[in-house]
């Protein structure tokens, strides 16, 4: 039987979307008869650890330094091994390479040194980018890898009177930012009824209610009118489901990702700050359902929810060096 690991962490400081587009692919893996198996660390986020444990996938402390993991890698009697995170040191890969492993490393744009046999950046137009190496690499929306709790659902538009709006960032908010974005609405000064996840409890008042982190959030985007949320990982899920969106950021690597979406029409831009600009383009959508229908329905159909069947072929074809 093949057995693949998958060596990512998820906490307050790193967020939760690696270890989130890692499940969906081992998902799919386990759903072919591959074992698998966690490698790594989650830290201060009960949300993370349940996606594991209710799946049923094993998590093992990962040892620091490439050759110590690579010597787990061989006691565990890994065939291929699965990186994403932005913090590993640069000689990981190769060291797993060294120790007969397939590597595939998840990135986001820019290796960061990281040697694999198979690379997988699942950005909106990264086809189009160069990469700093030559490799080969699946890239693009076609390969985005989407958890069986969002490929299940379809969108379910909302029957009330006002527009119903979700408001998330991460499954931790590792920047803190839920508070200002319920601010931003509120400073609309339209009518809305709106959810707002964060794992810090507060006050937002009016039409909010403030949740924590929830496994309901698949289905909460796909009732959704409106989303507001950050250039990250869930993107990808909103446009499968053909959510309308409005975006931001609150990491510098999630700013090619933002410009791209934003310059495509595919969501609106609010900028980085929560400020009276962002209220005024939340205003207009709040208002104006053509308008942002428009958004979701230009990126319906950019993912059509069997990127991780293809990448699940890519890496099962992969020949171990």
């Amino acid at each position: 039987m093949i057995r693949v690991g998958f060596r990512c962490d998820a906490g307050v400081r790193s967020g939760v979307g690696h270890l989130v587009r890692c499940v969906a692919l081992a998902e799919e893996l386990r759903g072919r008869g591959v074992e698998v198996v966690f490698l790594g660390e989650v830290r201060g986020s009960a949300w993370a650890r349940a996606q594991l444990r209710e799946r049923g996938l094993p998590l093992v402390p990962a040892p620091e330094g490439p050759a110590r993991l690579a010597a787990l890698a061989r006691e565990l009697r890994l065939d291929a091994a699965v990186l994403d995170s932005y913090d590993l040191p640069g000689g990981t890969g190769a060291a797993l390479r060294g120790a007969g492993l397939t590597v595939l490393a998840i990135v986001d744009g820019d290796p960061l040194g990281q040697e694999a046999d198979l690379y997988l950046d699942q950005n909106l137009g990264a086809e189009r980018r160069p990469f700093p190496v030559p490799a080969r690499r699946l890239a693009g929306a076609r390969y985005v890898l989407l958890r069986d709790s969002v490929r299940r659902l379809g969108r379910a538009r909302s029957a009330g009177p006002v527009p119903r709006v979700l408001c998330f960032f991460g499954g931790t908010d590792s920047a803190g930012v839920a508070p200002a974005w319920a601010g931003a609405l509120l400073a609309a000064g339209v009518p809305f009824e709106a959810t707002v996840v964060s794992p810090t409890p507060f006050e937002a008042g009016g039409p909010i209610a403030v949740i924590p982190p929830t496994d309901r959030l698949p289905e909460l985007m796909a009732g959704a009118d409106l989303v507001v949320t950050a250039a990250g990982s869930a993107v990808w899920e909103l446009l499968h489901l053909g959510v309308p969106t409005a975006l931001t950021w609150v990491a510098d690597n999630q700013l090619i990702g933002y410009e791209e979406l934003v310059g495509r029409g595919v969501a609106a831009g609010l900028g980085r700050a929560a400020d009276a600009a962002a209220a005024g383009v939340l205003a207009r959508l709040l208002t104006d359902p053509a308008a942002r229908e428009e958004h979701g329905r230009r990126g319906r159909g950019l993912v059509d929810g069997r990127g991780r069947e293809r990448v699940a072929d890519a890496l099962l074809r992969s020949d171990p060096r």
